[in-house]
């Protein structure tokens, strides 16, 4: 590449849109890691090797979106802190809302 394309506007283009279609992919993994079953972040973030934080921004961006369903607020069974449980498959969110009416 010679100098003047170094400075070029396309080169800092070409890697911002790396950079956005990494996060669009890890934001797909959490998604599913929580269709499943209800996971807490720690969870996902050791299922799918994502950083905790990045987890936490996801689950932020779900949540706007009306896309992930809180469970529960319980012992997470890796940290043995209380954590809140997650889930983006509304079924299961269904079902799971309708056991703790009755």
């Amino acid at each position: 590449m010679e100098n003047n394309q170094l400075n070029s506007p396309n080169v800092f283009l070409g890697e911002g849109q790396g950079k956005d279609k990494h996060f669009s992919t890890q934001k797909a993994k959490v998604f599913a890691a929580l269709y499943g079953q209800p996971k807490t972040m720690l969870m996902v973030s050791i299922e799918t090797g994502i950083l905790r934080a990045n987890i936490c921004r996801y689950v932020a961006e779900l949540r706007k979106q009306n896309c992930i369903f809180l469970i529960q607020k319980t012992i997470c069974p890796i940290s043995k802190h209380r954590a809140w449980f997650y889930t983006t498959n509304p079924a299961i969110a269904k079902s799971l809302k309708h056991q703790s009416n009755e």
